[in-house]
């Protein structure tokens, strides 16, 4: 017999605050004098998930056709065990699901097979099978590989200093170009970005021979890893659409490990499912400067949808 208001406010004591069920139907007695179970809570917010088909199947769409699109994962405690949360998304859009780890696992989001923009992405070997994309690696992570090997033998693995120098050196001229309105970097810019990053690699190779069995150390791997990548390391400066970092994944998967830390594990695994759908959905949501209550609202009615959007 409850109303709208009151739907709404129940999914958004657990999609947007991450209150635990208990609390939530606590929260709902204290504030608004209506006393709910937490079946109560439960119900609620697997209706609204399951409303939320349109919502997915449009945003998946949209997803797939975007000149670039960031995609990661995160463990989430699942009944005593885990489960990956996956993430397609863009400045514009958000789209989570679950699963494991596998190739299978990525593909199961409907988004990534078939897709043939840049991919922005972690050194996770399962992406690679997505073939019709570009790739570009998160600078944000290589320059924490390579500062991890510099500050464990500063004077041993300076070529690591170097790199990372590099690296930040061709971001601060991408980002400049882009503030001047310019579509890329000139043929010469490219030409000096990729001259230090050979000579970096050079010194790589000089301070990480292999030992007698022709094996890597550590940092020798981190050095064949930069050599074999250079293209994808360095895609960003081949394209300005593409940025540095993957920091729009990490962001919008935040919200898994607030979940966890507010509330802890998930019962079960329809449960995970049912967060990271309306998660989904307030995170689109907000990105195109829509109110969470407003949305969970219009829920009853049907959910509201992004229109087509912009390339990020």
């Amino acid at each position: 017999q409850y109303g709208v208001g009151v739907k709404a406010a129940v999914v958004y004591a657990r999609a947007v605050q991450f209150l635990p069920f208990a609390r939530a139907a606590a929260l709902l007695g204290d504030l608004l004098g209506v006393r709910v179970s937490t079946g109560f809570v439960h119900q609620v917010v697997g209706e609204a998930a399951r409303r939320l088909g349109p919502f997915v199947s449009r945003t998946a769409a949209l997803l797939h056709v975007q000149q670039v699109l960031h995609a990661d994962e995160t463990p989430a405690r699942v009944d005593g065990g885990f489960k990956y949360v996956h993430v397609a998304c863009t400045p514009e859009l958000t789209l989570f699901h679950v699963g494991g780890r596998s190739k299978a696992d990525i593909d199961a989001g409907k988004v990534l097979p078939g897709f043939t923009g840049t991919l922005v992405r972690d050194g996770y070997a399962a992406y690679r099978h997505l073939a019709d994309a570009d790739h570009a690696w998160c600078g944000a992570h290589l320059i924490r590989d390579l500062r991890g090997v510099h500050e464990s033998d500063p004077a041993g693995q300076q070529w690591a200093e170097v790199m990372a120098q590099t690296l930040l050196m061709a971001k601060k001229m991408t980002e400049q170009a882009v503030t001047a309105g310019r579509d890329a970097l000139s043929a010469d810019e490219i030409s000096h970005i990729r001259a230090c990053y050979a000579g970096a690699l050079a010194y790589g190779r000089q301070q990480n021979p292999p030992d007698r069995d022709g094996k890597p150390s550590r940092a020798g791997t981190l050095v064949e890893r930069f050599t074999a990548h250079r293209d994808m390391i360095l895609r960003f400066t081949v394209d300005l659409a593409v940025p540095f970092t993957n920091n729009q994944a990490e962001r919008d998967l935040r919200p898994v490990k607030l979940q966890q830390k507010i509330s802890a594990t998930w019962r079960t695994l329809q449960g995970l499912a049912d967060f990271a759908t309306l998660r989904s959905y307030l995170s689109t949501a907000t990105k195109h400067g829509k109110d969470a209550l407003d949305v969970l609202k219009q829920l009853t009615t049907g959910p509201w949808l992004p229109e087509p959007a912009t390339s990020s």
